[in-house]
This record gives structure tokens, sequence and C-alpha cells, in this order.
């Protein structure tokens, strides 16, 4: 069939216009002559395979072909056994006859081979396209036979023809996937051909090889046949042989491309296929070739299919040849400028790994400089990429840096710089970036380097000493040096003279100039020795002056040569120089000690030490700078970050930082945290937060080491225990309480370590007394484990007794005070079940030796403050035991009544353990003032004057301290009772239901009415408390609070009188509790405390009012409401404590809707932009929680922004702004943006105040404009603003406006309503201006005008003082004028 030719078929093929000469209409068969059809080319076929030639022959196949969708499956199953056996008999025919170098012979397989394959490359078409017919899939045809013969392939032809008889159920059950590897095996053997012997002409090879390789090209565009690993390398292969042996790099390079920007699968296999050719192949010049294409390619700013594809294809090449990659780095780079961040990703994720490769390489020889300086300049790229404009690319700058960190390379001048960045990425406005920063600082503590020389903990107190000790040996061995040189020098000045005697007088010349050369070479020499002195005493800079110390240490070197072999200046001086040169080294053999430290590189080996240490402290320096803004990140809403966080301060803990530990504090607050499972970023399941906190506390303080035997681990578990409650602050510990707790429940504490506490807490030894911190320790901690169990202090509580309420505990009120919290935890802290009335915990008949205990720690002769909080503690404890409390504290109040008013013998002195200057008593309100009356003097032990009777001040708070915390606790005990009384009537009415069912002769009408009278019954129980509370405990007959309301009222309405600052402070919080208390005594007396809040200058008092009220505010909200101005002016408090207190307070009223805001929001607005940054993390966090609420800042927002714009309350413009920011950002329903822009825009025309203007104008702009109503709204309102224009900065943020409206809009929307509305803006703009030019100009007028007038007055009155005028006549009027106006002319 000479007239084939195989690139003509192949492009009418892909044209869709392919006519076959010999067609048949195998669309009108039946499928017995279809079948009949197929068996007689495959006969043929399998005769010889030449017999492909055949035009009869070769129209069949392609008539079948060309209508594949009515054959059958077992009909493709024989044509392509068929094909393929054919094409296997000629490819090995042509081999044979190929090594045979028979040339005529080989280039008759020509044709054939060209049929064979074009037949090969229409089925694999076809395979994937065809439609099912019958319900058969197309491509369930049979495999490829295996084990084909001859040169005619008649094994597979009998094979083929075998398949006649195959039942339909194995028809079915083959797939097209399972032959692919088969086929592209044959398709490798077909490119295995020496081609050249067969096709003399190259476009005619280039042809063949096309159509060989497009079956391959075609399975690769399925992502289903790539992920099978057999296909995936059979395609490789074949692709290979074709690039390597037939010249198929340039097509080859035109597919690679093209299957990137379209078929996104196949990024990382064409990196593979590039990675086997270059491996396998040698062949790296289709590599080249593809990476120039790509760097000239230029991708869109938006993210799109084509860079991310192309990205993924770099990232995987440089992954897996990036020797290469680095060869063509120089014109990749380009894509660092790229506006396609997917790009600029993958260069920085291929430096990575050429950092990666330079580093690991084993070959580098003689190129270390070279590498090392790559190296570098690649580090400072990832450096400079730290600051991209996207997130994305930031984020991978870090992950691609932290891997960088398990090199064994440990490059530790980057290290020092990436650890500053990362630092500084800490505060990144994206949360990814900062998580990432946080696991490079992570990364870069547990890989430092530093750990050779001591271990490699990181104290920055152990590092300095180090530093400080060689520094001292790095100083003596320089002294040490100079003064041999010195010393050299000295010998040769006394030996100067006498070898002057026997030279000429050149010789004498030359000799002073060598003295000249000496004194120059020395001074440099003395230079040296200053510097090293001064860098010694200064602090270090570690970058400068490890630079400083490499250049000292070439300096050195260079030195010590000179002195042992100068330079000569000249060619004649030889012999002097000669001369010299011996007597510099007789000088210097005198100083052993000298040349020994210099032989042995001593000095050298400092300097490096030294440079180490600075290197370290550097290091250390940077990650205690990221300590503060990891703990702020402790706080983040996002779970990964704060996750992060924690596992920072984890790792820097174990290695020593100093600051490691207040971090360690701040994450115990996370216990509260809502413990929820999530995925991470990469697949991962993350922990809960409060999960991965017990983790961590105890991997750092709970789990033992292996090393140390089991009494050592308990001791250690306890010691550390103990330790975690030193300096703790009151939330701290209750933090660490909860957590106890969960380990406790979960049995994670060990019966060792408790019983370890207590006998840390029992220990007694006169001898050797413990730190009244580790007792202190060990009883808090046995009272948080007792919330768990309360069996722990069930089971010691005599030892409770013995030691915190004996002599110990009154030796140390603290522990007394802890210990009362101990023993409270005996009750078993059950919590109250919501709609329970069944109270589970435990109370003690009045005999228990524990009351008399307690009342004796409260009786107890003490003038310390911590008296105050074991007072309360105690009470607590006997409110929380005692079956009957009331009855103990009426014998407390009335002992400690007795004390502070009862006669005594003389003035009572202040005992021993008293200070007058006890830090913890509160300060006065006034200045004290020397006064001869006893009640104005200073300290514990003061009298005061009360209806002129003279008492103890000192036992007299007390006495007031506990009242007012017995009438607090009163009321809880109170709901007990009622509870209480509500479960026992409940009891008697199941009794009595049960007794009705019982008895059915009574009639259900009776049962109705007792129903009611039971229903009344349980109002009366709590109408009867509550009217027990409001009249009886302060205003019964019987009542003995009663006694000290008018009390409490009198002395803090006379903070004049009774100026103590003790007392007036127990008095203030008594009378706080009080007015909780009585709605009645709240009603009468709360104006004192709104009185003290004005004027009293003790923060602390105005502190606990603050409090105070706020708990007012829920008793009794209606007396409250009436005052709730006086409460928001603590916000402009001078104290840092009550800005806070109040800050909190009002967040707590406002957001559980306890009290209203009336225009009063813009007082929290100003906190956002306070000095502290606890004050405006607070505010933050009130407007995050408000936006929750149903439009609750939407409501307000019209009433914040006149209070901070406006008025006496306005704010300047910058803080204006920045708080207007913030709150705005809560605004997002379109609908409230909407309605915004309408009031914002009716202010305009209610305001004259530029300011304002300004303001309204800045508002505005921070609104989105989404929608097109927002910008009619705003178009509408311009006859409010329109006179407004011509202030520059409100045009600017119009201007601003427009922007946004116009990327907001609508694509297929015209702009022509927003360019007509940019014109009236600048029309009214202009108008304005002109107008304010015009007023400007008549201004000018009047003015002048104005002066004229002045001048003429002033004129007409001098000519009257220097002429008096005559009586006026009628001819003279004129004439008057006329002088009048011609004088005022000049």
């Amino acid at each position: 069939m000479s007239s084939f030719e195989l690139r003509e078929e192949v492009q009418a093929l892909q044209d869709g216009t392919y006519e076959i000469g010999q067609e048949h209409d195998v669309e009108a068969m039946e499928e017995g002559g279809i079948h009949d059809l197929l068996d007689g080319v495959v006969a043929i076929v399998a005769e010889s395979s030449e017999n492909i030639t055949d035009p009869a022959t070769f129209d069949t196949y392609r008539s079948l072909l060309k209508h594949h969708s009515h054959l059958k499956g077992s009909v493709m199953n024989k044509m392509l056994d068929s094909i393929s056996s054919g094409l296997a008999a000629q490819v090995d025919a042509a081999m044979h006859d190929i090594e045979s170098e028979d040339q005529q012979t080989a280039m008759s397989h020509r044709l054939p081979l060209e049929m064979y394959c074009f037949l090969l490359q229409w089925f694999v078409s076809i395979a994937d396209e065809g439609k099912p017919t019958e319900g058969e899939d197309i491509v369930s045809v049979p495999p490829p036979t295996k084990g084909r013969r001859g040169r005619g392939g008649r094994g597979g032809a009998g094979k083929a023809t075998g398949g006649r008889g195959q039942s339909k159920k194995a028809v079915e059950q083959w797939s097209w996937t399972d032959q692919i590897p088969a086929i592209l095996a044959l398709v490798s053997r077909a490119l295995r051909l020496k081609t050249k012997r067969v096709w003399t002409s190259t476009s005619d090879l280039d042809a063949f090889v096309t159509c060989v390789t497009r079956p391959v090209y075609h399975v690769m565009e399925s992502e289903q046949h790539m992920k099978s690993e057999p296909i995936r390398m059979g395609v490789y292969k074949a692709l290979c042989l074709a690039v390597k042996h037939h010249a198929h790099v340039l097509a080859a390079q035109t597919r690679i491309i093209q299957a990137l920007q379209y078929y996104e699968h196949l990024a990382e296999p064409m990196a593979e296929l590039l990675n086997v050719l270059a491996k396998e192949f040698d062949h790296v010049q289709l590599t080249d070739e593809i990476l120039r294409e790509i760097a000239k390619m230029t991708f869109k700013s938006q993210e799109n299919k084509e860079s991310r594809v192309i990205s993924k294809f770099l990232v995987k090449l440089a992954e897996t040849i990036p020797r290469t990659v680095l060869r063509q780095m120089a014109v990749l780079q380009v894509h660092l400028d790229s506006e396609s961040y997917p790009m600029r990703i993958a260069i920085v994720d291929i430096i990575g790994y050429l950092i990666r490769d330079l580093i690991n390489s084993t070959e580098l020889g003689n190129d270390d400089q070279s590498v090392q300086k790559q190296v570098d300049v690649f580090f400072d790229i990832l450096n400079e990429r730290t600051r991209d404009l996207s997130s994305y690319v930031r984020t991978k700058d870090l992950t691609v840096l932290t891997k960088l960190c398990d090199l064994p390379a440990k490059f530790p001048k980057q290290r020092l710089d990436m650890s500053k960045l990362a630092v500084g990425m800490l505060e990144d406005k994206v949360a990814t970036v900062r998580k990432n920063a946080l696991t490079l600082l992570s990364q870069l503590v547990i890989t430092h380097p530093y750990g050779l020389m001591h271990g490699g903990l990181m104290a920055r107190k152990d590092w300095e000493e180090h530093y400080d000790n060689v520094s001292k040996e790095l100083k003596k061995m320089e002294d040490i040096v100079g003064k041999a040189v010195e010393d050299a020098e000295d010998a040769a000045e006394a030996r100067k003279p006498a070898a002057e005697d026997g030279e000429d007088e050149d010789e004498d010349e030359d000799g002073d100039g060598d003295e000249d050369e000496d004194d120059e070479s020395l001074a440099p020499r003395k230079n040296h020795k200053a510097k090293h002195k001064k860098k010694s005493e200064d602090d270090m800079d570690v970058d400068d002056e490890a630079l400083t110390e490499e250049q000292d240490t070439d300096e050195d070197v260079d030195m010590e040569d000179g002195e042992a072999t100068p330079k000569p200046k000249s060619k004649g001086n030889k012999s002097t120089k000669r001369r010299k040169s011996e007597l510099n080294i007789e000088a210097l053999t005198n100083e052993q000690a000298a040349l020994a430290a210099l032989d042995g590189n001593e000095m050298l080996s400092l300097k490096l030490r030294k440079k180490y240490y600075s290197e370290a402290l550097n290091f250390i320096q940077q990650i205690e700078n990221a300590i503060p803004i990891a703990g702020q990140l402790l706080g983040s809403t996002h779970k990964t970050e704060v996750l992060e966080a924690m596992e920072f301060f984890r790792i820097i803990h174990e290695y020593k930082f100093e600051g490691a530990e207040e971090g360690i504090k701040k994450m115990l607050h996370l216990i509260w945290a809502k413990d929820n499972s999530s995925m991470s970023e990469d697949g991962k399941e993350l922990k809960g937060i409060r999960s991965r906190l017990l983790e961590c506390y105890k991997n750092l303080y709970f789990d033992p080491i292996a090393d140390l035997g089991p009494q050592e681990n308990v001791n250690r578990i306890a010691k550390n225990m103990i330790q975690l409650t030193y300096g703790a602050t009151l939330a701290e510990l209750t933090s660490l309480e909860e957590m106890l707790r969960i380990l406790m429940e979960s049995g994670q504490v060990h019966v060792d370590v408790i019983n370890k506490l207590w006998q840390v807490y029992t220990y007694s030894n006169p001898a050797r007394e413990l730190p009244k911190q580790q007792r202190r320790g060990a009883v808090m901690l046995l009272g948080m484990l007792a919330v768990a169990n309360p069996k722990i202090v069930e089971t010691r509580r005599e030892d409770l007794i013995k030691i915190g309420l004996g002599n110990r505990g009154k030796a140390d009120m603290t522990l007394a005070k802890y210990t009362c919290i101990a023993l409270g935890r005996l009750n078993g802290s059950a919590k109250k079940v919501k709609g329970s009335l069944v109270d589970q915990n435990k109370r003690f008949p009045m005999s228990d030796v524990i009351f008399r205990r307690l009342q004796q720690a409260i009786e107890h002769p003490c003038r310390s403050a911590d008296w105050f909080g074991m007072a309360e503690q105690a009470i607590n404890t006997i409110y929380a035991l005692a079956e009957k409390p009331d009855q103990l504290c009426d014998a407390i109040i009335r002992n400690l009544t007795k004390r502070a008013f009862g006669k005594k013998d003389a003035a009572p002195t202040d005992p021993p353990n008293s200070s007058t200057d006890d830090p913890d008593q509160m300060n006065e309100d006034e200045e004290p003032t020397p006064q001869p009356e006893p009640e104005s003097t200073q300290g514990g032990g003061q009298n005061c004057s009360i209806g002129g009777d003279q008492g103890d001040s000192f036992e007299l708070s007390q006495l007031l301290f506990v009242v007012g915390h017995v009438a607090i606790k009163h009321i809880a005990y109170l709901e007990l009772v009622e509870r209480e009384l509500k479960r026992q009537k409940g009891v008697l009415e199941a009794e009595e239901k049960k007794a009705r069912h019982a008895s059915p002769t009574q009639s259900s009408e009776a049962g109705g009415e007792l129903e009611q009278v039971v229903g009344n019954a349980e109002d009366d129980i709590g109408d009867r408390l509550a009217a027990a509370r409001e009249t009886e405990l302060l205003y019964g007959e019987n009542s003995l609070l009663a006694v000290y309301g008018p009390m409490l009222a009198h002395i803090c309405r006379n903070p004049g009188r009774f100026k103590n600052k003790t007392l007036r402070g127990a008095a203030v919080l008594s009378l706080s509790k009080f007015l909780c208390v009585s709605s009645q005594y709240c009603d009468e007396w709360h104006p004192i405390l709104f009185n003290l809040l004005k004027t009293s200058k003790d923060p602390n008092i105005r502190s606990n009012i603050v409090i105070a009220l706020g708990d007012v505010a829920v008793c009794f909200s209606s007396i409250f409401d009436d005052n709730s101005n006086e409460l928001y002016k603590g916000l402009s408090d001078t104290s840092l404590v009550v800005k806070k207190n109040t800050l909190m307070v009002l967040t707590h009223l406002i957001l559980n809707g306890m009290i209203k805001v009336k225009g009063q929001l813009g007082e929290m607005a100003k906190c956002l932009e306070d000095q502290d940054p606890k004050i405006s993390d607070l505010a933050k966090l009130f407007f995050t929680e408000l936006s929750t609420k149903d439009n609750a800042i939407y409501n307000n927002l019209p009433d914040v922004i006149s209070h901070l714009s406006s008025g006496e309350y306005a704010v300047d413009e910058e803080n204006f702004q920045s708080t207007m920011k913030y709150i705005f950002t809560f605004i997002e329903k379109e609908k409230q943006a909407e309605n915004i822009v309408e009031k914002l825009c009716q202010r305009f025309h209610l305001t004259d105040e530029p300011r304002q203007w300004r303001d309204i104008a800045f508002c505005l702009s921070l609104l989105p404009f989404k929608s097109d109503r927002s910008v009619k709204k705003l178009i509408e309102g311009l006859q409010f603003y329109r006179d407004k224009l011509h202030e520059p900065a409100v045009f600017a943020k119009f201007q601003e406006i427009l922007g946004k409206a116009r990327a907001n809009k609508s694509a297929n929307k015209p702009d022509a309503e927003l360019n007509e509305f940019e014109a009236l803006l600048e029309q009214h703009k202009t108008q304005g201006e002109d107008d304010i030019a015009l007023e400007a100009r008549v201004g000018k007028k009047k003015a002048s005008a104005k002066k004229r007038a002045s001048k003429r007055t002033q004129a007409t009155r001098k000519r009257k003082q220097v002429t008096p005028e005559p009586e006026p006549e009628p001819t003279r009027q004129r004439g008057d004028d006329d002088g009048e106006s011609l004088y005022a002319s000049e």
C-alpha cells in the first residue's frame, strides 16, 4: 500500500474528515457479520504481520475503528489483540533485520510499522472515549495476549480467535486499565528500534515517533490512569526513550508545557518524568529547556490553575533533581517579582531544597567558599520574603526556614537573623504567619548549636558567667603577650648604642630609620591592645563584636609574624635588618610563657570561645524578646496559634530560658478553654487546648524521670507542685485548682505524692525549720486535690486542726487561711444541680472541735493585716460545715464587740509583731496632720473616738469586718434554708400523694384544692424568708446585725473624723455587704458609696466601692439605675486598679442585661485607646461580646460618635479615628450600613464645626458600600453635605468612598451614576471653595472699610482738638463736609 502517508493520515483523523477507500458499512451489519469480518482479517494478519499492508485488510481495521460505537467488547478485544500482536511481530522482525545490517530489508518494515502504530494510536484514543452499548462497556475489551512468538505472531492470533468462545461474564470482567501497562511496554519496545536505519528522512521519522508516542500522551491525560504505579512508570519509560534516542525533545517540551497548563494532576508526574530522564537516561537538556520556557512565562495576579500547577511542578522538580534546577535558578528568580503568589511560594520552596542540597552534598571539593556564598545569597532571599505582601508567601517562607533548621550544618549567623525575623513576625496580622513564626522559634531552640560545651541549656546567667570568664582569660593573655613585646623592644633599645659604635654614618642613618619603623609598628599594636581592653569592659553587641573579633584574630597573627621576621623597607639595609632580627628573637626567648601561648594557639582559641559565647547570648536575647509576645498569643482566638504558643513555652522551659516560667503560668488559664478537637491545615487532628495543657503540665511537672528512683521522683513531683503556688495570684490559684481537680479525677496524681504533701505540711523539726512558703503551698495543694476527693482531708483533719489552727497557724495567718479552705472541703463541695432541692453537702454538729478551733483562731489577738483573709475563710468554713452557723457567729461577734468596746486599764500598745507601716493596710483619704486628739493618730494600735469613748481602732476594724462578712454569708445560708424547707415540703407532698392513691374514695376536687394549698405554701416559704432578709436581719428588734448598721454608716459618713485607714477600709467593705442584704437599708445608705467614690483619695476604697456597686446593681437594680452614671466616672479614674475594676463591673452588668446603656457607651469606647494594654484589651473584649447581642452596637453607634466627637468628653481626632475603625468592624449587615449612611448624612446638616464634618466623613468611609442601596442613600444625602465638601479632608473621604463603590460594583453595570456623582462632588467642592474665597474677599474689604472709617474718625477728632469748631452755619455745612472728605482722602 504505497499511498499510505502517516502524517497525512494522522492529520485527517484529527480533523474529523477521515475517509476510507474500501470502507465497510459496519453499522448495517449484524453481530455475526461483524465477527466474520474481523475473523477474516485477524487470520490474514496472524499468517503474516506484513499482510497489514494489504489495502483490504487495512481498510477493514479502519472501518471497524471508525464505527467503534457499534462494536461490542468481544470485538474490540480481538481487534486490540490482533493489532498489538502484529506490531510486536513487526518490531521483533525489524530488530532482527537491523542487527543483521541488511539496510534494504530493514527499510521494508517502515510501512507495516507505521500502519500498526496508526491503528494502535487510533484504538487508544477511542478506548477511553467510547460509549457503552448493549450493557457492555466499550473499554471492556480483552487483554492483549502474552507470549507472541515468531514474525507472524501466530500464537497471538490463535489466542485471539479463541476469544470468541468466551462468556459474556468473562468479557465484562476485562478492564482497559489493566491492559495499559502492556500497551506502554509495547510502545517502549517499538522505541528501542534503531529508527534511523528504517527512516532515512527526519520528517518521516518525526511523524513515526509522534504517532507512536501519541497513545502515551493520551494515557497520561487521565488522572485515574496516572494513579497506577505500573502505568506511570510505563509512561516515563516510553517518553524517556523517545527523548533520548529519537530527538523528541522539542515535541516533548511542547506537550509537557501544555500538560502543565491544562491538566492539574500532571504537575508532580511531569517532574518525576524529568527526574527519571536525568538519573536513568542521563539527559537534562529537556529539563533545562522547560525551565527556561517557564521563566519566560507571565502569570496574572489572581490565583489560577496554571500558576498553581506549574508551581507544584517546579517544587517537585527541585526536590528530586535540585542540581538541575540550580543551574537555571538565575532565570527562574524572576518569578520572585511575579504578581502570582503561587509562583513566589514555589521559588521560596525551591530555594529551601537548593540550600538543603548544597549543604548535604559531599562533592563540594575546593568550592566550599563559592557554595557558602551561594547559600548566603539564598538565605538573604528567604529573609526578604518575610516581608512579602502575601501572607501565604510569608507562611511558606517560615515553613522553609523551619525545615532548614534540621540540617546538620548549623550556620549560626543565619540562625541569628532567622530568630530576629521570627520575633518580628510574631506581630503579623495573620494568624497562620504568627503560628509558623512560633514553630520556627521552637525549632531554632531545639536545634541550637550551643550545646557542645555546656550541655545545651540556655540559662542567661550561666552563659554570661562563661562569657565573663573567657573575657578575663583573654585579657590576661593579651597582657602577657603585650609585656613580652615591650620587653623585647626595651632590650633592643639597650643594645643599640653598643652596635652603633662599630657602624659607619650610613649605617647610623639606617638604624635611625629602623627605629622609626619600630615605632610605627608598635603604635598599631598598642592601639590594638587598648581596643581589646575597651571591648572587654563594654556591653556586648554580638554581631559587631563577632565580626571585630575575627578581624582582631587576623591582626594578631600578622603582628606575630611581623615580630619574628619584619619586612625590610629597602634593599640597602640588609645587615642592619639582620642584626635587629637577632636582637628581637633573643629578647623574646626570655618570655617562655608568651611563646608557649602563641605556639599553642591559646589566644586564638580564647577568641573563638568568646565569639561562641557572644553569639549564644545574642540568641538567648532574641528568644527572650519573643516571650512577652508569645504570652499574648496564648489568648488568641485561633486554636492552632494557641497550641503552638503552648509548645513554644514548654520547649523554652525545658531549655531553662529566663521568662519561660511566666509563660507556663499564663498557660494555666487555658484550663477553662472549651476542649474540642479539630483538623489542622495539613489534615492532622489537633488536640483540644485543655488536653494539650494537661499534657504539657504533666510532661513538665508530674511525669517521673527514668534516671531517678521512686522516692526521688515523688520528692521531685511534690516540689514542682509546691513551687507552682509561689507568688501565684488568686486567678492562677483558681486555674491550678481546676487543673488538679481534673488530674485527680482521672487518677493521675499518685497517692505517694499526696502523702509527701502531708509530710511537708506536718513536718516538725526545731533544728531545721521549713520555709513558710513550702508549708503554705502543701496545704493549698491538699485543699485543691480535696475538691475532687474529699477523703484526702477527711482522713487527716486532725493534722489540719493541729497545725493550721494551732500554734503554727496563730503565728502564720496565711497558713491558717489556707487551712480553713482545706477544712471547707470536708463538706464534699457538691455542686448544686439546677432544679434539685437536695443538699448533698455534709454538715457537722456544733459540738465538733473544728468550730471551737475556728472561733479561737478568729478571736485570737492579732494585729496583722493577714488576719482579715484568715477570718474571711474561717467564716466561710463555718457556714459551709456547721449545722447552725448563726449561733457560732453570734458568739464570735459578741466576743469581738466586748473586746473592741470593753474598758481597758491602759491604752493598748503595739505588740512586737505589729507595724505602723504595714504595707497591707489601706491608704488614707486625707494627708495625716498632727492633732492632739487621740482619734487622729495613725497606726494599728491607735484609738478612735466613738461617741466620746476611746477604743482600739484595729480591734474595731476586726469587728466590723466580721460583721459584714457574716451578713453576706447569712444571705447565702438563708437560700440553703429555703431550699431545705422546700425539699421537706416536697417529701411531705409525695407522702400525701401516695396516701391519696391508696384511698380512692377521696374526691378529685379535694385533691385539686390540696395541690393549690401546697403551691401557696411554697410561695409562703420564699416570701417569709425574703421578709426576714429584708426587715429582720438589719432592722429586727432581736437582730444582732441591726446594732452595727447605723455604726457602719456613721463611720463611712465621717471620713475626717475616722482617719484610720484600716478602720475606714473595713467599714466601707462591710457597709457594701450590708447594702446587698436589704433594699430598705440600701435605699437609705447607698448615697454614701457614691459620695465616697467621688471624694475618697484612697484607690483601694474606690476600687472596693466600684465592685460593691456592681453587686448592688445585681441585687437591687431599680435603686442603682438612677445613679448608674456615677459608676461610669470610674473609667476616667487616675488609678489603674479603679479603672480596670470599673470596666470589668460594667462589662458584667451590661452584657448580662442588668443595667441599661443610656448613651454612656462612649466612655467604654474611650478605653479602646487606653495606654495600658490591659484596659484596651478588656474594652476590646467587651465590644466583641457586645456585638453578639442583637444590634447592640448598631443601636448605640450614633451616641458613641456624638460622645467622642463633640462636647466636653470629646477625644482628639487620632483617637477618634482609631476607635471608630475598631467599632465599625462589627457593622456587618448591609441593612445596618444603609441606615447608618442615611443617619450620618443627616448629621452634616446639624453641625457647623469642621472637626465634626471630618469625623462624620471618616465614619462614612469606614462602611463597605457593597450594595447599590448604600451608594444611593449617599447620593440622596448630597443636599446635607454639599456645602461641606470644600474641606479637604471631607472631600478626600468621599473620594475614598467612590473608590470602594467602584470596586464593589458589578461588572455589567455602567459607571454613569458614579461618574455623575463624582462630577457633582467636584462641582460642589469648587463652588464651596469659591464661596470661601468670596467670603474672604468680602471680609477683607469690610476690614479695609472699617480701617478707613476708623482713620477718618480719628482725623476728625484731631481737627476738633486743634481748632474748636464755631457755631455751625448753613452756608458752611458743605465746606465742612468737603474739608473733611479732602482730609480723609489725604
